[in-house]
């Protein structure tokens, strides 16, 4: 459980963060969407202790992240978007590090080295930034803790790795976990989270699970011209127009994570009001 409760956050003049409250719940696959410079990865970066709150707090799993304690940093997973990796073996960075998480699975680390086409026995600093992202990302999953927190995961992976770490962070969780991802690339998490967070101007504007998305806005691609007129949002494509729009008739559709986005950003208020009623 994370519990977040009047976060203030701030770069010298620049506000992040002002009053910022959630709670974030074991089980379930967030997805942390915005623009640059909104705060995503100072967000991850609170939570792991690695940036501390100007005001207000936060607690995960009962810890304040910032004291660092034992038996939090064993139960928090951090991906950042630029790592280093020592100049040693696959072998032995799982030797000398995985005694830190002592729910540690190395068969199933080595089952996504193998998902991964990565040889088990290669030495780290041979590799591209690509392959070393997926031992990182395979060995932060395999350490089971109960918090994984990913700092656009995707970035410098290739289409099919992509699809492969969907599958290894899909298969990862349990009641138990909960994962925070951060990506300004929305397609990447289609399919994958199932509950998401927008971030702008120094706020979460929406936080949402993505079945009641679906219960509530509709999605579509549409060549009537009346759609547009009560659509939240809509874009010209070849085939018509995609369109997002309340869902008055109870229509099946599948969120469209890029669609959400825009629409949220373009009428912020209007999508809180729809996506919070009952």
């Amino acid at each position: 459980m994370i519990t977040i409760n009047d976060l203030h956050f701030h770069y010298g003049k620049k506000d992040v963060f002002k009053g910022v409250s959630t709670t974030l719940e074991p089980g379930h696959i967030y997805g942390i969407l915005g623009k640059n410079g909104t705060g995503k990865s100072t967000l991850l970066y609170t939570i792991a202790g690695l940036l501390y709150p100007k005001q207000g707090s936060i607690r995960v799993n009962g810890f304040a992240p910032g004291s660092r304690q034992p038996g939090f940093l064993q139960e928090v997973f951090m991906v950042p978007e630029e790592f280093y990796l020592p100049n040693i073996s696959i072998p032995d960075f799982v030797k000398y590090y995985s005694p830190f998480y002592p729910k540690f699975d190395r068969d199933a680390f080595y089952g996504f080295m193998k998902s991964f086409d990565i040889p088990a026995g290669s030495l780290l600093q041979g590799m591209s930034y690509g392959q070393k992202k997926k031992v990182y990302i395979s060995f932060g999953v395999a350490s089971n803790a109960s918090v994984l927190l990913m700092d656009e995961p995707s970035n410098g992976l290739d289409i099919i790795s992509k699809g492969q770490l969907r599958k290894v962070i899909a298969g990862a969780t349990t009641e138990t976990k909960t994962i925070l991802i951060s990506s300004h690339q929305v397609q990447d998490l289609d399919n994958l989270i199932d509950e998401v967070l927008i971030l702008d101007d120094t706020e979460i504007i929406l936080k949402q699970n993505l079945d009641a998305v679906s219960r509530k806005l509709l999605f579509k691609i549409s060549l009537d011209p009346e759609d547009l007129k009560d659509a939240l949002y809509s874009e010209s494509i070849l085939r018509g127009n995609t369109v997002v729009k309340k869902n008055e008739h109870a229509e099946e559709s599948r969120v469209d994570l890029e669609l959400l986005y825009k629409a949220t950003m373009a009428n912020p208020e209007k999508m809180k009001s729809i996506l919070s009623l009952n």
